[in-house]
């Protein structure tokens, strides 16, 4: 008789790793349950392009998982008979019974929503729009704010520094939050322990703890295996490598610790 030995197919050869996994296991999903909302500015709409509309702060809320607080803030609604809520970003000083006004003719007061034409040179904004009606995308962590650096009138535009230290040119019609946004300082004070760590990123998703490349098997990463903890292959990876190649440095103009004084964005204009 002849015997054979059963044929293995390649999709039981080989592991996956986790950066791969991350791409299509569910296991990897942000935790969003006990999330309260999407932080957002209100739609634009004829009253702010216009006038403004006037809002009360019903409650300010901690959103699990999001290291600012947010602020529930109320509207009538200009169309129906009914209120509308809004969850908006809570700006340092803002407090519950406060008034916010959203529009071209608001004030320049904190917390208030106004187009960046309207914002002079040198304020402190935060919840801007990268474009117009996008109801709010650049500094938006805790403690964080960008600062109207200048308006161009003739071709419409603005330009802001970024918390980042970069700059950036926006239409200058985009609506911003005036102000820095609640919950600074909040990294100043070390985790600890561990269970504080498992904790902060239990809220978020599953990304903690890290294990590093070289403290795994080769079966598991590039960078595994050895007697010595070590990469023993460049860190660098091209952004053409398949996916399970594909960890460390990926596609970099360079590499190892910044030298010398940091250039930012501010020292160039």
């Amino acid at each position: 008789f002849f015997f054979s030995r059963p044929r293995t197919t390649s999709s039981t050869m080989g592991k996956y790793v986790q950066a791969q996994r991350k791409g299509k296991s569910p296991i990897f999903k942000a935790h969003t349950r006990t999330r309260k909302g999407a932080v957002k500015l209100r739609s634009i709409d004829y009253a702010e392009r216009r006038g403004y509309v006037r809002g009360v702060v019903k409650e300010i809320l901690h959103d699990p998982g999001r290291g600012a607080p947010v602020a529930k803030i109320q509207f009538l609604n200009a169309y129906r008979f009914k209120r509308d809520m809004e969850l908006m970003v809570a700006t340092e000083g803002m407090y519950t019974g406060q008034f916010v006004y959203c529009g071209k003719k608001a004030t320049l007061t904190i917390g208030n929503v106004l187009p960046l034409k309207q914002v002079p040179e040198g304020t402190i904004v935060c919840n801007v729009e990268a474009k117009v009606g996008d109801r709010g995308a650049f500094a938006r962590g805790s403690g964080c704010f960008a600062v109207v650096i200048s308006h161009d009138e003739d071709k419409g535009t603005t330009r802001l520094r970024l918390p980042s230290g970069g700059k950036k040119t926006v239409n200058s019609q985009v609506r911003a939050q005036i102000g820095v946004v609640a919950g600074g300082g909040r990294t100043d004070k070390p985790l600890l322990k561990a269970g504080r760590a498992y904790h902060k990123y239990a809220v978020k998703r599953n990304c903690w703890p890290k294990i590093r490349g070289v403290a795994k098997n080769p079966v598991e990463h590039p960078f595994g295996g050895g007697n010595h903890q070590h990469i023993g292959r460049p860190s660098t990876v091209s952004k053409e490598a398949p996916s399970g190649r594909k960890v460390g440095l990926i596609g970099a103009r360079r590499t190892g610790r910044l030298r010398g004084v940091k250039k930012l964005g501010q020292d160039k204009d």
